[in-house]
């Protein structure tokens, strides 16, 4: 029986009990039957304070066991945390890399159109300065035919 229902149980007896009269509130009880009560709490007593000892304790494993998770869920968290750090990292510097890359391919785009313009220009104008020697040539010759033409006749 637990000590709650034996000190019930007492009381009880105690409120069952005769009272004397004269007495200020006294009662009469069987002492038997009083320290029955008390033998049975004494007997239950250590029963419950090992049941209450077995809680504590199973609470403070559980709250260790607790803890010991709650470090372990925060640490890999922070893993967690640094591994994305480390890939954003990775990322940022991929993409720094990226724009190296494509600028440096901007630039020598550009200095390539430019040569290429140039050489293109300078193309031009030698085929020009042929053209107009070879129609300045032209001219001459056709000149010169037209003129001997009219010599003969």
């Amino acid at each position: 029986m637990k000590v709650e229902d034996l000190i019930l149980q007492l009381q009880d007896v105690i409120s069952a009990a005769k009272s004397m009269p004269f007495s200020g509130g006294k009662v009469m009880v069987s002492s038997d039957e009083i320290y029955d009560i008390l033998d049975q709490i004494q007997d239950a007593m250590p029963a419950e304070v090992r049941q209450a000892k077995n809680i504590v304790a199973d609470r403070k494993q559980i709250l260790a066991e607790a803890n010991r998770e709650s470090e372990n869920i925060i640490r890999g968290a922070e893993e967690r945390k640094k591994a994305m750090l480390n890939q954003n990292e990775l990322v940022r510097e991929a993409q720094a890399k990226a724009k190296e890359i494509v600028d440096d391919a901007k630039q020598k785009s550009a200095e390539i159109r430019k040569a290429a313009n140039v050489y293109v220009d300078s193309i031009m104008k030698r085929t020009e300065e042929g053209v107009a020697t070879q129609l300045e040539a032209l001219r001459k010759t056709h000149a010169n035919i037209v003129s001997s033409q009219k010599k003969q006749g």
